[in-house]
C-alpha cells in the first residue's frame, strides 16, 4: 500500500482568515489534538506582519506552548528575514521545526500580496533560504495561483513551471502547488502538472487545493495519477487566503483521508481522532 503524506495546514492557513480573536490556548489545544492523530506535518503559524494577518500575531506564544512529539514536524511560514528573526527568537531552532516560504505564479497576486514582482519576491527569499540552510532548517516552498489569479485571470502552465524553476534555483526545496481560488477543474490541474513535472519530480510536489468550486477531491485524484504523494489540507475545511476574494476554504482533512482510504492509500492518520479535531476547528469559526 502506497503512502500519502498529509500536511495539516489548518492552524495556519485555516485560522489566519478567521475574523474573531482565537486565544493561544485554543490554538494550542487544536494543534495538540491534531498531533495525537498520527499526522507527521502540522503548520502552526506564521511570522508575517501582524498588521496584515493579525490572527497570526501570537505565533511565538503558540510555539512556546507546543510540546515535542516524536515523528511530528511543526512548520511556520517565514516570508522574509524579519520573519526569520522572529522564528529564531521564538525558539524555532531548538525544536523540530521547518519553515515555509511563498511566492505567486502570477504578477497581479504577487503585487497585491507581497507588493513586488514575482522575480523580486524570489530574490527577497534568497537570504531566508541561505539562513535556513546554515541553521539546518528544512524549507518548503508554496506557489500560489497555479491555475487562476483573482487579478490576472488564468495562469499558464508554463508560467507556473518557470516560476517553480526559479524558486528551486535558490535550493532544491519541495514545492506545494496552490489552487488559491479553488476553482480549478481536473483538466486544468493535469495541464499544469504536465508542464511542472519535467521541472520538479512529482515526489517533491504537493497539492494544495481550496474547494470553492467543489473539485478539490477530483483534483487530488488527478494529481495522484500524475505521481504526487503529498497533499495539504485543513481540518474542518478551515480557512482560505485573505488576499484572494472568493476563496473561503481549504479542502477538509477528513475528506482527504476518506478519499485516500477509498483509493487504497496509506496515510497513518486516525480518522476518528481527526473527526474530533474537525469539530474543535469548526467551533472556532
Amino acid at each position: 500500500m502506497e503512502h500519502v503524506r498529509i500536511h495539516e495546514v489548518g492552524p495556519r492557513d485555516g485560522l489566519q482568515n478567521e475574523k474573531g480573536v482565537i486565544s493561544v490556548a485554543r490554538k494550542v489545544a487544536l494543534i495538540e489534538a491534531l498531533a495525537a492523530t498520527g499526522l507527521s506535518d502540522i503548520e502552526v503559524g506564521s511570522f508575517v506582519s501582524p498588521r496584515w494577518v493579525p490572527q497570526m500575531a501570537d505565533t511565538d506564544a503558540v510555539m512556546a506552548a507546543l510540546p515535542e512529539v516524536a515523528g511530528l514536524t511543526y512548520a511556520v511560514l517565514v516570508p522574509n528575514l524579519r520573519g526569520w528573526d522572529g522564528f529564531v527568537a521564538a525558539g524555532g531552532l531548538k525544536k523540530s521545526y521547518d519553515i515555509a516560504v511563498f511566492i505567486s505564479a502570477s504578477e497581479g497576486f504577487s503585487q497585491s500580496n507581497l507588493n513586488c514582482s514575482v522575480n523580486e519576491s524570489i530574490d527577497r527569499l534568497g537570504p531566508v533560504v541561505e539562513a535556513a540552510a546554515s541553521a539546518g532548517v528544512a524549507v518548503r516552498g508554496y506557489v500560489s495561483c497555479i491555475v487562476e489569479c483573482p487579478f490576472d485571470g488564468l495562469t499558464s502552465p508554463q508560467q507556473v513551471a518557470d516560476v517553480i524553476a526559479s524558486l528551486r534555483a535558490l535550493a532544491p526545496m519541495p514545492v506545494s502547488l496552490g489552487d488559491t481560488l479553488g476553482r480549478a477543474f481536473p483538466e486544468q490541474i493535469a495541464a499544469m502538472l504536465e508542464a511542472v513535472v519535467p521541472v520538479v519530480p512529482p515526489t517533491e510536489l504537493a497539492g494544495h487545493f481550496h474547494d470553492t468550486g467543489g473539485h478539490a477531491l477530483q483534483n487530488i485524484e488527478v494529481a495522484l495519477e500524475m505521481g504526487l504523494r503529498a497533499f495539504d489540507s485543513a481540518v474542518g475545511g478551515l480557512g482560505g487566503c485573505p488576499y484572494a476574494p472568493g476563496a473561503p476554504g481549504n479542502v477538509a482533512t477528513e475528506d482527504v483521508l476518506e478519499l485516500m482510504d477509498r483509493l487504497g492509500y496509506h496515510t497513518g492518520v486516525d480518522r476518528a481522532l481527526i473527526a474530533q479535531a474537525a469539530q474543535m476547528a469548526k467551533d472556532m469559526r
